[in-house]
């Protein structure tokens, strides 16, 4: 999952949307991080360990070709958060847009998040990066951007065709992985191990 299904599941399951997002940028042990922070750090891993060892998404990932074997798990991420943006008014009662404002406020309300999700935080909300999710076209665009920040940016050749070709697939994993994510969010935060609290 991606910036926009952390967010939302963060929402989901009543946690800290800062916190979650920043999961992706946090590495290291939770307890170097300020308490505040910690439930949603630790969520978003729960989140990001159910994904990467789900059959659905391994099953995903094997219609991908050979050449993209490398870049396919972050591409699956970026293309369920198309999904997820694509069909919004399905998991969420407020629009993607008033969701978005919310969620940027929450990010630059926070206090002591990782400095490269601070550094990128104007960015996120001048570009609007979660409504930009909605199109296909926000999505090349992610995708194309994502390669641009890696170091053999060529594991990406081909990525928006593939995409494309497996939207049904993709479409399919989505709806049916997502809902259980949802249900597991609420859950995971209900258990949230005591010194994270």
């Amino acid at each position: 999952m991606n910036f926009l299904a952390h967010l939302h599941l963060a929402d989901n399951s009543q946690t800290s949307m800062a916190a979650n997002i920043a999961g992706d940028f946090a590495k290291g042990s939770i307890e170097d991080f300020p308490k505040h922070l910690q439930q949603g750090l630790w969520l978003h891993r729960q989140i990001d360990q159910l994904t990467d060892s789900h059959e659905i998404t391994k099953e995903l990932l094997s219609l991908f070709p050979k050449s993209l074997t490398r870049a396919a798990p972050i591409i699956i991420d970026l293309s369920f958060d198309h999904m997820l943006a694509k069909f919004w008014d399905e998991y969420h009662h407020q629009t993607l847009e008033e969701f978005a404002i919310k969620a940027y406020d929450a990010i630059d309300n926070c206090e002591a998040l990782p400095e490269k999700l601070v550094s990128i935080a104007p960015r996120i909300r001048q570009e609007n990066w979660l409504v930009a999710y909605q199109t296909r076209e926000g999505l090349n665009q992610t995708l194309a951007a994502v390669a641009k920040r890696v170091s053999k940016p060529e594991i990406f050749d081909g990525a928006q065709e593939c995409v494309k070709k497996l939207d049904t697939d993709i479409e399919i994993a989505f709806r049916t992985f997502y809902p259980q994510l949802m249900a597991y969010s609420r859950l995971w935060t209900r258990n949230t191990p005591a010194e994270y609290l």
